[in-house]
């Protein structure tokens, strides 16, 4: 390479870094932007005559909770049965499996549950809401709702949020459920240890903050992806394929935050 092309390229790489930081700058104000004006409508909705309709809060929690029961009460039984596979194995070195029991609640109910509950979540239900506001965005129905005086944070974005917020909770406390079911299960299979002296162990080592530790993550991640989605929809650009474009990028950027918050979360409540 040229000496004297090298402070020019040295340049434009700090420049394109620059770009980068300020568009996600932009776009982490954009997305707080929506969380406060939610939250403003949801408080003051009434006092302005245009309150956040409970129908719409219950469709999106339909949507978003009731729908996805199956799939995530399947998954965590399985991730259960996984850790009870992975740590009887790894404690028969040490002539100490029955201690799998702590192992696994532990594991379920600080992280496992809230994690895969929240990526379930975010592919499946984040991704549909970037798309279905992308595509009102793109055949310009947020702009119909505005001429028509329908604020479009208060009809579309306060419903979804609140609706994560009350969904994700419940559906990671039912992860909780099936995952220490699933452990318990192949617990009594592999080692005949019976189902109710696990769960009583289970009852006995699990604590009020090991269960909080995984709804109060469950609360950021719902946010996350919320925010995520919404905010990819409404700045979808360039017809169906910026729809198809907005949609992956929801996913991808909600699973990466989701486990950046996870790896913070679990760094602090647990020193």
């Amino acid at each position: 390479m040229d000496e004297s092309s090298r402070p020019s390229l040295i340049r434009q790489r700090v420049e394109r870094l620059g770009i980068v930081v300020v568009r996600g700058i932009e776009e982490s104000g954009y997305m707080f932007r929506l969380l406060y004006e939610a939250i403003e409508w949801v408080v003051v909705g009434k006092q302005r005559q245009q309150p956040v309709r409970v129908t719409s809060i219950v469709n999106e929690a339909v949507q978003i909770g009731i729908m996805a029961v199956p799939i995530i009460a399947v998954l965590c039984f399985s991730i259960g049965v996984m850790l009870a596979i992975q740590g009887i194995e790894t404690l028969k070195t040490y002539g100490a499996e029955a201690q799998v029991v702590l192992g696994i609640a532990l594991s379920v109910t600080r992280e496992f549950s809230p994690l895969i509950v929240s990526i379930l979540i975010a592919g499946r239900s984040g991704s549909a809401i970037a798309a279905r506001i992308g595509t009102m965005q793109e055949s310009q129905e947020i702009d119909a709702l505005r001429v028509i005086g329908i604020n479009p944070v208060r009809h579309l974005v306060a419903p979804i949020v609140i609706a994560m917020l009350i969904c994700v909770p419940c559906l990671v406390i039912l992860g909780d459920v099936m995952g220490l079911l699933g452990g318990a299960i192949f617990t009594r299979i592999d080692l005949g240890l019976p189902i109710s002296v696990y769960f009583d162990r289970t009852f006995e080592v699990l604590s009020v903050d090991d269960v909080m530790q995984g709804l109060i993550k469950s609360l950021v991640f719902a946010v996350i992806i919320a925010l995520v989605g919404l905010a990819n929809g409404f700045q979808v650009q360039g017809g169906a394929e910026g729809v198809g474009r907005s949609t992956t990028r929801s996913v991808v950027m909600s699973i990466s935050l989701i486990v950046i918050a996870d790896m913070v979360f679990t760094y602090f409540l647990n020193r």
